[in-house]
């Protein structure tokens, strides 16, 4: 905090001696120690309370980031949901439409190989020879 060289204390001390004498130095100085201390802890825990403000921004802001980053991988995986659900409703309707030519009714061939293997009712004339 303050720089003060061995010198400079000696001087102060001289003088503190001098002005104060040798009875009231001893009080005085244990007060100013006294003083010094609480100004320090003071100043440490202004200090203190800062970084613990610091620390909890820095927390306040990774929380904020990760809030973030996960309401964007939800929306990822919605868009993914989304996109994976379409192309299974596409793929179904192409299923469905080409299944639906063969389901509707037997095609031109079907009827031609169905009416030559099937027996001629028994009301139609009979074209065998004798």
């Amino acid at each position: 905090m303050f720089d003060f060289s061995f010198g400079e204390i000696s001087l102060l001390a001289v003088v503190a001696l001098l002005v104060l004498g040798p009875e009231r130095l001893p009080r005085v100085a244990r007060t100013a120690g006294a003083l010094v201390r609480r100004a320090r802890n003071g100043w440490q825990s202004v200090r203190d309370e800062i970084e613990r403000e610091l620390q909890a921004e820095e927390l306040k802001r990774g929380i904020e980031e990760a809030k973030r980053a996960a309401a964007d991988l939800h929306n990822d995986i919605r868009t993914a949901s989304n996109d994976i659900q379409t192309s299974v409703e596409h793929v179904a309707q192409d299923v469905h439409m080409q299944a639906e030519p063969s389901s509707a009714g037997p095609s031109a061939e079907a009827s031609l190989i169905q009416a030559t293997l099937s027996p001629a009712p028994p009301d139609a004339p009979n074209h065998e020879l004798h």
